[in-house]
């Protein structure tokens, strides 16, 4: 697995909460993101969003989020996305956010995700990093 561009950045209207956004290439078999940690986040849930009339409509990924092979999957707002709950303090831009991934078959994989200026979910976010 490679990971590209992976950056965070908090919820600008509740800083105890984070998205995570990258993109997952992969070049082996067909694996899975299923889990997530960080010790700035006491959780971490991989989520989808989808636009359902004039709102968003989040819901968990329960089993992960697959990766195809010989493809990618990106992570970003208004889409797949990590949710970081709990946070003590606002991510600081500029930073950076350890990140472990976990892949079903890759394993674990340690990441240092650069933090963004905190942003609402929203059509101008579409062209966010």
């Amino acid at each position: 697995m490679q990971i590209v561009k992976p950056w965070a950045r908090s919820s600008s209207s509740d800083p105890a909460i984070a998205g995570g956004y990258m993109t997952v290439v992969n070049e082996g078999e067909t694996d899975r993101l299923v889990a997530a940690s960080s010790p700035a986040a006491p959780l971490i849930e991989i989520h989808a969003i989808r636009v359902k009339g004039p709102g968003l409509e989040m819901r968990k990924m329960d089993d992960g989020l697959v990766i195809p092979p010989a493809n990618q999957q990106v992570l970003k707002p208004r889409g797949y996305h990590l949710l970081m709950s709990g946070l003590a303090a606002p991510l600081v831009a500029g930073s950076k956010l350890p990140v472990t991934l976990v892949f079903e078959k890759a394993g674990s994989v340690a990441v240092d995700f650069s933090v963004e200026s905190p942003g609402a979910v929203g059509h101008a976010s579409l062209s966010s990093p």
